[in-house]
């Protein structure tokens, strides 16, 4: 029994980590954690087992995956913000820097899962997860949101033959710290290995085996190898040992030794190996644009409704649902499960589903695995009455020992609306031609409104082996009535030769079939379904309600529509358009498929304001916001979906009705209104500010109540800089503003507070705020980067905002000060060179807050970033910006419980004893040492244009080259770390425009030290003549 118990802990556990279900990331979890047997994505087929070579013997698939993530990664600029796991390499392939076949097959067979739910970079990224965990190597994890380039990036990729300052400095642009560069370097090259006919002076042809030479000795296992063999010596690796050499293309000798090898020792154990590339890896697939914000990495569902599908049965009396639930039995054993119990309730929210009732058992019919997880598979076929229909459903999980578990989305239940949907039986597609009909079902109550089908398909394009994504949009025509629907139809040929590839969307006003694939149609339509009678189900509110889905009747067809010119005690104004990224009225909303007038009515009884938007929304307010407008009534033609009689506004415009009562006197006898409180205890008043749901804008600690008042509020926040009230009865403590949250105009604070009527407690997605009169140094969040943010309070937000309890934290937070320094908050990495932070940086696998604050002592400020690396700074460059506090959330390598930044994300400390200094913009020195400013020169092909001796450091600047040139006539800088010396230039050095050499010094970001092939050259001073 303490076994069982132990189990249905763990289970529970499991379920709360469930995204709600469905969410955009779905597909590409499927083809991530479905790779063997029943409903396999086959995704890892090609490299799942290690050993596989599919594309040709020698050519192992897997690190061909492994290398095409690095190509498209390595021409980043982090520091300006462009490149990155892009899929910009499919347009690379012929420049020079991606030789090879393996890049142009990997893009090949990914591109069939490409969709518009599954970037092209999303699944490059997803192929260092698979290539990688399928070799025996550690689950780098993976999160999505990447976006397509549509054209070629910067050149960059490393070569083999360049010199390890140049190494340094390219990896320094994608953003890797010299350590970094080693430690991805021996990741990306534990498997498979170096071809002849990609490096014929390397391994001429003829003399290796399959034209191969293995970088280690375990060419198809992800271990530790590429590192003890390099480090004892018996290592084989083309690009360490043999004819590299002489050629200067041992590259990788290079790049290991180029620290006396004291990263690869660290990486010699199979555990630091491993747990050094999960890290590392994981570094390289983040490295996107600031404008990508990628998700939390994927997790598998426990439990997830995997092909749901409504279809009209072909005699048109019941609707058949059909589809799979997925069990994870990872760490529950199939044994242990009974079997599953849908529970699901009819289209109006209720429990009466006809003579079958409401729910319906389910037994698995199949397995399935993963990379690293189990599945079982349940199949749905269930028969679903047409005038009760379907919206949500729960799924019970049964075990063997009598107990079960209720899986409820979260709260949410599992939605499935059948408002319309694709009708299966009538559509085909013809996949030789692309010739394809696409039915609709749609349920008579919405039969007046449009239906579309939004089509995304491929079509080959130019330049890239890739096809290109593109859609097209069909208007359905009406068809014949079948029972409570009527069907809509369209024809068309999807162009492309990939008709198979497509996927649809079958919308009718705001309800949507969505992203169903065309495999699943055949190739012949069948007949329509034939039905003598036509219903027209007018659904019906019992009970309004703001929170539930209410009970609903079916009716015979309803009156014509019309217009309510009153509705109780308000009156119609007109139709009246949505403000841009804002919303009309603020008060309070409600949406349920029930939706009348009258319901909308009875939920913003008080209100000065009410309307219908978009037939099942209803908004409240006492006033209008300022960018609302009126619009054409007819612009309002939506039916209310719980009563077709009635009109509820359209796509952003609202139905909106005002209040005829009489409005309270101004005049000195009249009853006091509400007044803006200047003061509450120790608290003043700030004004107005905004608020979202996604990332609030004080998020120490919550509650609410229907008593609410300021000065409840006040004295729940009592050991807080700031409380604001909202929505007249939420109460909001912080210590800091989220840097989203901004000021907003007093008149949209405008609802009563619940527990006193004479106060104003905020409003919709507004807060009346105030602060402390004795805050510490916590501010208010602005746009300037030096004093944005501010440290975040160990209270943390309660999941239920009815508490009044805010719990401590169980995962890492935000610390509040390492002395001297405090929090400011979290920034972003400068979109150009230099860094945010650019004075001096360093990297460790066992940082903390602590140790960053002491190699920065002595600055004003110091920033952690991915965990481990660390930089300090007297300024914040000026192309630095603020970020939410949630995109600082990683764990700092030596201390989980604290943040460390993110990907281009700071967490940002200050000591505000020190002077910020301005950076001083960057110039070209007229003079360094001895020497005089020449000009800017470029690199002749094959050679150097100075060749007497060079170095290169991470503090170069041009006087410390100056120096290091004693002896010379000429110096020059170049790359921001590399320094050349010479007696003359090489004739094929060419003069350059003197902007070309523009890259910052290592070691002084107010300076110019050249570029890539460009040389900032100083000439001696008696010798310039």
């Amino acid at each position: 029994m303490k076994l069982q118990a132990a189990l249905l802990v763990a289970l529970l556990g499991l379920t709360t980590a469930d995204p709600t279900w469905p969410a955009e990331t779905d597909e590409l979890e499927e083809i991530m954690f479905q790779t063997t047997s029943t409903r396999s994505r086959k995704f890892a087929d090609s490299v799942s087992p290690c050993t596989n070579q599919p594309s040709g013997p020698g050519r192992h698939n897997a690190a061909e995956w492994l290398r095409t993530a690095f190509h498209d990664m390595a021409t980043a600029n982090t520091a300006r913000g462009t490149g990155g796991i892009d899929a910009s390499l499919q347009y690379e392939l012929n420049n020079g820097e991606n030789t090879g076949p393996g890049f142009g097959t990997t893009l090949t067979f990914m591109s069939p899962y490409m969709t518009k739910k599954s970037s092209m970079a999303d699944l490059i990224a997803l192929g260092v997860y698979i290539s990688v965990r399928a070799c025996g190597g550690p689950a780098v994890p993976f999160r999505a949101g990447r976006r397509d380039a549509t054209t070629a990036g910067a050149v960059g990729v490393p070569q083999p033959q360049n010199a390890i300052s140049i190494f340094r400095t390219q990896f320094d642009r994608m953003g890797f710290s010299p350590q970094e560069m080693i430690q991805v370097t021996a990741c990306g090259h534990t498997i498979g290995g170096v071809h002849s006919a990609e490096f014929p002076d390397i391994i001429p042809a003829g003399t290796a085996t399959n034209g191969q030479i293995a970088l280690d000795s375990s060419v198809a296992v992800f271990d530790n190898k590429i590192v003890t063999e390099y480090l004892d010596g018996t290592t084989q690796n083309p690009l360490v040992v043999g004819r590299a050499v002489g050629l200067n293309k041992h590259s990788d000798f290079k790049v290991y030794n180029s620290d006396r090898n004291v990263t690869m020792q660290a990486m010699a154990s199979a555990a630091a190996f491993n747990e050094v590339c999960k890290t590392v890896l994981q570094k390289m697939i983040d490295v996107v644009p600031p404008s990508v914000t990628l998700t939390a990495p994927l997790e598998p569902y426990q439990v997830k409704p995997v092909g749901l599908q409504l279809t009209l049965s072909t005699q048109g009396t019941v609707i058949e649902l059909t589809g799979f639930i997925r069990i994870r039995t990872t760490n529950v054993p199939l044994t242990s499960i009974a079997g599953l119990t849908i529970n699901y309730k009819a289209r109006n929210g209720g429990n009466d589903c006809g003579s079958s009732g409401c729910s319906f058992p389910l037994t698995v019919q199949g397995v399935g695995r993963g990379l690293d997880d189990s599945f079982a598979w349940f199949p749905i076929a269930r028969n679903v009455p047409l005038a009760s229909g379907i919206s949500s459903f729960t799924v019970t999980e049964r075990r063997t020992d009598g107990t079960s578990t209720v899986y409820d989305n979260n709260g949410a239940s599992y939605p499935i609306q059948d408002a319309v949907f694709l009708q299966r039986y009538q559509s085909c597609l013809l996949q030789s031609s692309g010739v394809t009909t696409l039915t609709a079902a749609v349920r008579n109550d919405r039969a007046e409104l449009p239906v579309r089908a939004i089509v995304s398909y491929k079509t080959t394009q130019t330049g890239s082996v890739v096809p290109a994504l593109n859609t097209l949009t069909l208007e359905l025509t009406r068809g014949p009535c079948i029972g409570p629907y009527t069907l809509f139809s369209a024809s068309t040929t999807i162009p492309g030769g990939r008709s198979v590839e497509a996927t649809f969307d079958i919308l009718s006003g705001d309800r949507v079939d969505a992203f169903k694939k065309a495999n699943i149609l055949g190739g012949t339509c069948q007949s329509r379904p034939v039905s003598n009678v036509c219903n027209t189900p007018v659904i019906t509110s019992a009970v309004p309600s703001a929170t539930s889905t209410t009970m609903t009747t079916i009716s015979s067809p309803a009156p014509s529509i019309y217009r309510r010119q009153t509705m109780g005690s308000y009156t119609l104004v007109s139709c009246w358009s949505e403000p841009p990224a804002a919303r009309a009225l603020t008060g309070a909303s409600f949406a349920y498929d029930g939706m009348t007038l009258d319901s909308c009515l009875s939920n913003c009884t008080g209100f000065n304001y009410w309307g219908t938007e978009y037939g099942r929304e209803c908004y409240c307010g006492d006033a209008l916001h300022s960018g609302s407008a009126a619009a054409p009534l007819a612009d309002c033609g939506m039916p209310c979906s719980g009563d077709g009689t009635q009109y509820c506004g359209g796509g952003n415009r609202i139905e909106l009705y005002r209040t005829t009562a009489t409005k309270t006197s101004t005049s000195t006898t009249a009853a006091p209104g509400p007044t803006r409180v200047p003061s509450v205890g120790r608290f003043v008043r700030v004004g107005c500010q905004t608020d979202n749901t996604g990332a609030r804008a004080l998020s120490g600690a919550t509650t609410a109540g229907d008593d609410m008042t300021l000065d409840k509020c006040a004295a729940f926040c009592s050991a807080f800089n700031y409380f604001g009230t909202e929505y007249g009865r939420e109460c909001w403590c912080g210590n800091a503003l989220d840097s989203l949250s901004s000021p907003a105009p007093v008149e949209e604070c405008n609802m009563r507070c619940a527990g006193n009527p004479l106060q104003f407690c905020g409003d919709g997605n507004r807060l009346e705020l105030y602060r402390a009169s004795a805050a510490s140094s916590a501010t208010l969040a602005s746009s300037t980067a030096a004093t944005t943010g501010g440290a975040e309070s160990s209270v943390r937000l309660s999941e239920a905002t009815s508490s009044s309890s805010a719990p401590s934290p169980t995962g890492p937070s935000p610390v509040p000060t390492v002395s001297p320094f405090t929090l400011v908050g979290c920034q972003a990495e400068a979109t150009s060179v230099p860094r945010a932070l650019s004075a001096k940086s360093t990297t460790s696998n066992s940082m903390t807050l602590a140790d960053c604050a002491a190699f920065c002592t002595g600055y004003r400020y110091f920033g952690t970033e991915y965990a481990a690396e660390c930089y300090c700074g007297n300024s914040l460059h000026a192309s630095s910006s603020v970020a939410p506090l949630d995109d600082c959330a990683m764990p700092c390598a030596g201390d989980p419980l604290t943040h460390c930044g993110g990907p281009n994300r700071l967490t940002l400390y200050e000591d505000p004893a020190r002077a910020s200094t301005p950076p001083r913009e960057p110039r070209q020195p007229a003079f360094a040492g001895d020497f005089v400013w020449f000009g800017c020169r470029t690199e002749p092909a094959g050679a150097r244009a100075l060749s007497g001796k060079e170095r290169a450091a991470d503090d170069m600047t041009n006087e410390s080259c100056a120096a290091f040139c004693e002896g010379f006539a000429m110096f020059g800088t170049e790359y921001g770390r590399e320094c050349f010396c010479g007696d003359e230039l090489h004739a094929g050095a060419a003069e350059a425009p003197e902007e070309q050499c523009s890259m910052l010094c290592a070691g002084a970001d107010d300076e110019f030290c050249g570029n890539g092939n460009r040389l900032s050259v100083y000439v001696r001073q008696e010798d310039e003549a």
